[in-house]
């Protein structure tokens, strides 16, 4: 049986908004981003991408992004989540969507104990 949830997505640009260039390599990011999951208690999936992004000013970039997954977390959680980012990772905004979802957990396995 499925149930219903709300999956949020948080896209955080690597590029500094100052400099237009990535200042550390992507794993330390990652890093970031894993502590601050942690810190904050989430369940959560990652994955790097790449993609383009126009600033606010017109100027056109391409970089690399990390896509943070959320399931069922409070929207208050999410967005908080979302301005520690877009903080740590000296980023103009980052973009953040939510979706509803259907979840089903699925289990088997071929050993038995």
């Amino acid at each position: 049986m499925s149930s219903q949830m709300t999956q949020s997505t948080i896209y955080i640009g690597l590029n500094d908004s100052k400099t237009g260039v990535q200042k550390f390599d992507t794993g330390k990011y990652m890093s970031i981003l894993k502590n601050v999951c942690h810190s904050f208690r989430l369940a959560f999936s990652m994955h790097r991408i790449e993609g383009g992004y126009f600033h606010e000013n017109g100027d056109y970039v391409e970089e690399t992004t990390l896509v943070l997954t959320l399931l069922d977390t409070p929207e208050e959680t999410v967005m908080e989540v979302a301005k520690d980012l877009c903080a740590f990772f000296n980023q103009e905004s980052v973009m953040v969507t939510f979706s509803p979802c259907s979840v089903v957990f699925v289990k088997e396995g071929i050993w038995d104990n």
